[in-house]
């Protein structure tokens, strides 16, 4: 139930020091309880970190996955501002077995996250298992974990593919 494409946690790409200064250019500031990359852009840098169930201090910080590339932050944030979340949710009310494939994710999630670390609660990220609220987060589980481990990662992503991959994102958004 831990795993991540047939992959141990533990084996995500270890963050590079060239790798944490990417993420730290892509979030305007030093990335916080950071583990691993656990997916990059065809273009090499990071697109999603894998993060400690607590930050450095101590806070539990339920994301284990986090989205960094900037075009794929700005895509999801594009698409929530069309009221995509709002639809998601609604469907998961008339469509069991979109429901039950949620569902299953969330539980998935908290097993990874759990591996690494329990924070004691069965809230996850995003709103699972009952809403979507955050396609960034879904998106980030989707990329690293794959097809098929969370429907709404894989919505998202099918929603930008006309849009990305798109070259290098992260040199084109250093200016």
């Amino acid at each position: 139930m831990g795993l991540c494409r047939g992959k141990s946690l533990v084996e995500f790409e270890a963050v590079t020091d060239e790798d944490r200064e990417v993420i730290a250019a892509q979030l305007g500031r030093p990335p916080r309880a950071l583990r691993a990359v656990a997916a990059r852009c065809p273009s090499g840098h990071p697109a999603v970190v894998q993060t400690s169930p607590r930050l450095e201090d101590g806070t539990p910080f339920p994301t284990l996955y986090y989205l960094t590339c900037p075009r794929l932050t700005s895509l999801c944030s594009t698409l929530e501002a069309r009221g995509v979340m709002k639809e998601m949710t609604a469907r998961l009310e008339t469509d069991p077995d979109l429901a039950e494939a949620y569902r299953k994710a969330h539980v998935t999630y908290l097993a990874q996250r759990d591996e690494i670390e329990s924070l004691g609660t069965e809230v996850s990220a995003g709103g699972m298992p009952g809403r979507v609220k955050c396609l960034h987060v879904h998106l980030a589980h989707a990329l690293a974990c794959g097809p098929g481990v969370n429907p709404f990662g894989d919505e998202t992503l099918a929603m930008i593919a006309d849009e990305w991959p798109a070259g290098d994102c992260h040199a084109a958004d250093k200016g």
